[in-house]
């Protein structure tokens, strides 16, 4: 079994991090709740991938470019998720990413969710993203270039 680690576990204070370098809008649909109204507790994993792909789009890396000029893929390594508060039906959330660490092979995000009026964040989350070589499924390294557009924000630290 693996191990687990503290490090593996750890959530972000928001409150230290800087702003933002990526925010969306979701609508809440009726696809995305559970019989009591409520998001689904796995579809708030799929809005922050929507997020981090969009992100990833906005620095000149595209997940089909990524992987046919590099063979490079993204998988999760670890992740980390706070579900402080529901949202429902209608709702319009922003969903953002913060880069806590941009590493050689893998990257460390903070993302959040809150209402679009504003608020505290609902949901907040750590997710650690690797590349991958898609012939081997080991390690690889990012583009430079990908590594120095990640960098984190001031305070992100």
């Amino acid at each position: 079994m693996p191990r687990v680690t503290e490090r593996a576990l750890s959530l972000p204070d928001l409150e230290r991090l800087g702003a933002p370098v990526f925010e969306m809008r979701i609508r809440v649909y009726y696809e995305d709740t559970d019989a009591g109204g409520i998001v689904y507790y796995a579809n708030w994993l799929r809005y922050f991938e929507r997020a981090r792909t969009d992100w990833l789009r906005t620095l000149g890396a595209e997940h089909r470019d990524l992987d046919a000029r590099h063979g490079l893929l993204f998988v999760v390594r670890d992740l980390a998720v706070d579900y402080r508060a529901p949202a429902r039906l209608d709702d319009e959330l922003i969903v953002d990413v913060r880069v806590l660490e941009a590493r050689r092979a893998s990257m460390r995000l903070a993302q959040a969710a809150r209402p679009a009026a504003g608020g505290d964040p609902l949901v907040v989350s750590s997710v650690r993203v690797a590349a991958i070589d898609r012939a081997t499924g080991r390690a690889t390294g990012l583009p430079k270039w990908l590594v120095e557009r990640c960098q984190p924000m001031d305070g992100s630290r």
